[in-house]
């Protein structure tokens, strides 16, 4: 302890240099305080700390500051505790785990089994069964794990965990056989369905048919998660949505971006995830990733042919009436949300006829493999 402790000058070092400075013995100290002997002596041998009441008293008579003393015995303290301290791994496993990862909305949302969050050890059992890690450490949201999600982009922790919960549930959907003629001829069908929005709850079961996993899970706070798209092999893929946004031009828009991906056979090696895909993020930029660039270009197509619709806004704007939009609609066989969610892109102005982007997460789930809003989906361990 001496040597570790031999550049920090303790308090009772401080009132033993001032002591002899004066010329005082620690006896004279204790009458001058009006304390007991015994007790100063514990104080110079640094067997009793200095409280803020002694350091005012010692500040008076010595003519020392409180606050050195506070300082130095603070810091004594701290050294002291470094000799007997001795660091735990899994203490820095658990900050990672538990400040990275949204353990009690998981709780909450019937990912992790467990009934009390104050029961570390369970919560730690069941993030390694979440995860499919054989123990604690091997989580792969830990910086040492070997296994890790090979996701374009950068991926948060928070976004991870609902990556694992998407493949959890397409893991057990049974669909057909997948080919790139099935995955065509699902787009053709789904494109049957844009006029009305009652229409949409045809889409989990086309996609079925086609041999393409279809997946809704909630998005989880702060994720801004928009879709995903991977393979579980090279025959298998899948769709995960998050219907962040209730209305259904973003639906058709997202759906359809993520069908290109699949078209594209984009997210077979590493999984493709989707992030706000609205306003500059919608786009086909040069600052965009290719593969982006290319989902999005096809999915603004989808939602209202492409010539069309720029022939629209040319003839229409900077003036768009409630007559123009239904009279479009009906010509291209689209909901009149699609041209207002087109407009609203193309233009920037993203208050015009709301009125026309109507809910459609209600229309979808109940036909869809859906984790959220209060519905857990059954998955098997």
């Amino acid at each position: 302890m001496d040597k570790i402790l031999e550049n920090c000058r303790s308090p009772g070092q401080l009132i033993e240099e001032a002591l002899k400075a004066k010329g005082w013995t620690q006896r004279v100290l204790s009458i001058v305080l009006g304390m007991d002997e015994t007790g100063v002596n514990k104080i110079i041998g640094d067997k009793r700390p200095v409280t803020a009441d002694m350091a005012l008293m010692l500040e008076e008579v010595l003519g020392i500051s409180a606050e050195r003393f506070m300082e130095l015995q603070q810091t004594y303290d701290l050294a002291k505790a470094r000799i007997t301290a001795r660091p735990d791994p899994k203490r820095a496993t658990r900050a990672q785990l538990f400040g990275g990862l949204p353990v009690t909305e998981m709780i909450k949302r019937g990912w992790l089994n467990v009934d009390n969050i104050k029961d570390v050890p369970a919560i730690e059992t069941e993030l390694a069964r979440f995860f499919k890690a054989s123990t604690i450490d091997d989580i792969e949201v830990l910086p040492h794990a070997a296994k890790k999600t090979e996701v374009v982009g950068g991926v948060t922790d928070v976004q991870l965990a609902w990556l694992y919960r998407v493949r959890q549930i397409a893991s057990e959907l049974i669909v057909a056989k997948y080919s790139q003629l099935s995955a065509l001829s699902c787009i053709k069908k789904l494109s049957g369905l844009l006029y009305s929005r009652e229409e949409a709850r045809k889409v989990p079961k086309i996609l079925a048919e086609a041999g393409i996993r279809f997946v809704i899970v909630e998005s989880l706070p702060s994720a801004k998660i928009d879709g995903v798209c991977f393979w579980l092999n090279e025959n298998s893929p899948v769709i995960g949505m998050a219907m962040r946004y209730d209305r259904i031009d973003n639906f058709w828009f997202v759906l359809r971006h993520e069908l290109e991906h699949v078209i594209q056979r984009h997210g077979q090696d590493k999984a493709v995830l989707d992030t706000e895909l609205e306003g500059a993020n919608a786009g086909v930029g040069a600052e965009i990733p290719e593969e982006e660039r290319i989902a999005n270009r096809a999915a603004a197509d989808f939602c209202v042919p492409s010539k069309m619709m720029k022939a629209f806004v040319d003839r229409k704007s900077p003036y768009f009436s409630e007559q123009d939009i239904l009279a479009f609609s009906s010509m291209t066989k689209v909901h009149p949300g699609l041209i207002v969610g087109q407009i609203r892109h193309i233009t920037g102005r993203y208050n015009l006829f709301a009125n026309h982007l109507v809910k459609i997460r209600s229309v979808v789930t109940p036909n869809a493999a859906v984790d959220g809003w209060g519905d857990v989906y059954p998955v098997e361990d």
